[in-house]
């Protein structure tokens, strides 16, 4: 049977990829480590379960309005108020099944054929195919690392046509880390105003910075940024709740309300018990969250020493999220491997650790290390690719 054409010209998940290989060596019996996971290694807190629990004895089993209960929907416009001092009715909030549902759904609201969307580069691996299913046309810029992996007003400038509908800004980066200022989203939003482009501002690592900048979406800059502008977020990485698949979207109502009417006939609405545990999660103090986010920083400094050190490895240290994005370009040459790719091979079969190459993101150089595992793992992997290179450096 043919396949329809937008499901043939997909590009399978490189973290996925790796992700099922370093599984498969473990389940041979190999000692490997893994740091290609996207999501935090800590469980989800206790009073979230505890909540969840709840919403099952009370029987919250049921349908809930497409675009999520208004209870959780009043306490995301809470947090945006909170966070950002953004504000929002619930008309303008969809909860979805996680933020990838939430943008997914948004591109199919938003594209017609042709429709063009700039993707800066590095970029999560799910935008381009996102857009590409909606029948739009990513168009991607690669960011100079120079410039910490972040596109530049010129380059935007250069990169829109008459056909661009939106761009993407995800600050802090997956997977760089890197974080946008007030002053660079000013200068980027700008742009955007002048050519009627829409931004679409995924924040899903909003919580997850580790240095003295404020996290600063751009929708909270001016009015008209605000009115430009839809906001992805989520509780997966702040909360820990990869799993619970609960996203929302923020924005224009009119744009909210087609969302919603789209997820009435895909998902018809997000899991009941989730939304319930994600209540809990908006409505209560941020002890965890930052628990966890000063583990996170004590695991970012450790493993960006280490891996500084390693010959031909070149990394600028980044904000936020849980992800370093080093340049292997010099330790893959004097390795004598080919690309990136058969050097991240060669280093899963030979020291079993699984790293995923940049070029799934746009950037062929560079190679992803999640650091949301254990002070020892991360110890032990830096380890084993310092002995790889040395090794086939001599």
């Amino acid at each position: 049977m043919q396949l329809a054409d937008r499901v043939q010209s997909l590009t399978p998940s490189s973290t996925l990829a790796i992700t099922a290989k370093a599984k498969a060596l473990k389940a041979e019996g190999h000692d490997v480590i893994g740091l290609g996971a996207g999501e935090p290694d800590f469980n989800t807190p206790s009073f979230i379960l505890e909540a969840a629990k709840r919403a099952m004895d009370e029987g919250k089993t049921k349908y809930t309005p497409a675009g999520g209960i208004p209870e959780l929907k009043n306490a995301i416009t809470a947090k945006l108020k909170r966070d950002q001092e953004l504000t929002y009715t619930n008309e303008q909030i969809i909860v979805t099944t996680g933020a990838k549902h939430a943008l997914f759904t948004l591109f199919q609201v938003l594209l017609n054929e042709g429709d063009e969307v700039i993707v800066p580069a590095p970029y999560w691996v799910s935008y381009p195919e996102q857009i590409k299913l909606a029948q739009g046309k990513p168009v991607i810029v690669t960011a100079d690392e120079s410039n910490d992996f972040k596109v530049t007003p010129e380059q935007l400038k250069q990169s829109i046509t008459p056909k661009t509908k939106a761009v993407i800004i995800n600050s802090p980066s997956n997977p760089t880390g890197m974080m946008y200022s007030k002053e660079e989203l000013e200068a980027i939003g700008q742009v955007c105003l002048e050519n009627d482009v829409l931004i679409v501002s995924d924040e899903i690592y909003e919580k997850l910075i580790y240095t003295d900048e404020n996290h600063v979406s751009i929708a909270q800059i001016s009015e008209e940024l605000y009115d430009q502008t839809v906001i992805i977020n989520g509780v997966s990485k702040s909360h820990s709740m990869t799993g619970w698949r609960i996203g929302f979207a923020a924005g224009n109502k009119t744009i909210i309300k087609a969302m919603s009417n789209m997820a009435s006939h895909s998902t018809s609405n997000p899991t009941s018990v989730a939304q319930y545990a994600a209540l809990a999660a908006y409505t209560a103090t941020e002890e965890k969250v930052d628990e966890m986010k000063r583990a996170f920083k004590e695991r970012l400094d450790v493993l960006y020493s280490l891996l500084v050190e390693i010959p031909g490895v070149e990394c600028a240290k980044p904000s936020g999220a849980f992800y370093l994005f080093p340049n292997v370009k010099k330790a893959v040459e004097t390795c004598g491997y080919e690309d990136v790719d058969s050097w991240v091979k060669a280093l899963l079969d030979e020291e079993k650790v699984a790293l995923v190459p940049g070029s799934g993101f746009g950037s062929p150089d560079n190679v992803r290390l999640s650091y949301a595992t254990s002070l020892d793992q991360l110890e032990e992997a830096a380890k084993r690719i310092k002995d790889f290179v040395q090794k086939h450096q001599s």
